[in-house]
């Protein structure tokens, strides 16, 4: 693993992307709006309608991460924080081009 930025929610693992989301269950809506700093480094800040109740909440998550990126879901995985509100989320396949997609990705939440 490469060491990660302090200034991104993002750091590359083997062969996988693993990125930091601060997510606030039962909300009016699903998206992705912003950054947050968070004791871990900055995290996406992330908003679902599911209940943090039997993992809900967090499948949430990993389809609108998924859908946020425009990868697949089965692409994407929770690899820590299953009962915090930080989570990360490890997303495999093309390492280039899913750092990518979340650089444009930050650059249009930070206009």
């Amino acid at each position: 693993m490469s060491e990660p930025r302090p200034d991104l929610p993002w750091r590359h693992a083997d062969a996988c992307v693993i990125v930091r989301f601060r997510l606030t269950p039962k909300s009016s809506k699903d998206t992705i709006d912003g950054l947050q700093a968070t004791a871990e480094g900055p995290a996406f800040k992330a908003r679902v309608r599911a209940v943090p109740e039997d993992g809900a909440a967090n499948a949430a998550l990993e389809r609108l991460a998924a859908a946020w990126l425009d990868v697949s879901t089965s692409t994407v995985r929770l690899i820590a924080g299953g009962k915090s509100r930080v989570k990360s989320l490890a997303f495999n396949g093309d390492v280039q081009a899913i750092e990518g997609r979340l650089q444009a990705r930050l650059d249009a939440l930070k206009t």
